[in-house]
């Protein structure tokens, strides 16, 4: 067993737990992914935090079967563009997409340019590891692998948008091509893609509502 240490959070009074859960999702709910980036500087440091904060994320058996990849090199933000929009052109054009999913993705006036990921001073890539290694070259187990990686991932978003960035959860399917264009190896996976920066003087972003909390929890009682 694990050395155990003492865990003593500072207990609030109600009011001040509801006053900071209140300003938390009051926060939270003007997030919105971004496709119209400034091509402003972004200090590696809001990064690297944020890449912590998504560390702190609980996981199976507490492996933390992660890898952030980031990049601000120009050349490598070229090649992954290209070889992006070259998968998505395939899925709007080609037919991969099924129709009801191009369907549900006409409102959001996306299409297979992407731009923004040569505009956005980072891009950061987040890996999935399927299977850990040994110092000898032996796999080591992971747990709960996806489960992990998407609470780890939604933590990433919150610090970006608490310390003033936008980002978009972008999945060009397949990905694979991410794994040899980043120089992984073969126990990763791609899991995300966030294009990272300052959101453009002139950006605007679909005028959508969220459910409300009837439509996404439900009490149950005895």
């Amino acid at each position: 067993m694990a050395a155990q240490i003492p865990y003593r959070p500072r207990r609030m009074d109600v009011d001040q737990q509801k006053d900071r859960a209140r300003a938390f999702y009051e926060e939270m709910d003007q997030r919105r992914s971004v496709r119209m980036f400034s091509d402003d500087p972004v200090p590696r440091e809001l990064l690297e935090y944020a890449i912590k904060t998504a560390s702190s994320a609980p996981s199976g058996a507490h492996k933390q079967p992660w890898t952030y990849v980031m990049t601000g090199d120009a050349s490598i933000k070229a090649r992954i563009r290209s070889a992006v929009e070259e998968e998505e052109r395939v899925n709007y054009e080609g037919g991969r997409l099924p129709a009801h999913w191009r369907e549900d993705l006409e409102p959001l006036g996306t299409d297979w340019h992407k731009p923004f990921l040569e505009t956005v001073p980072w891009v950061v890539v987040l890996f999935e590891q399927r299977y850990g290694v040994r110092e000898d070259g032996s796999r080591a187990h992971h747990y709960y692998v996806k489960e992990s990686v998407g609470i780890s991932a939604g933590l990433f978003v919150a610090a970006l948008h608490r310390s003033g960035l936008a980002t978009l959860t972008h999945t060009p399917s397949p990905m694979r091509f991410l794994t040899k264009l980043l120089g992984r190896p073969e126990n990763e996976r791609p899991f995300c893609l966030f294009p990272i920066g300052y959101p453009a003087d002139d950006c605007v972003v679909p005028d959508l509502s969220r459910k409300s909390l009837d439509e996404v929890m439900v009490m149950v009682e005895s």
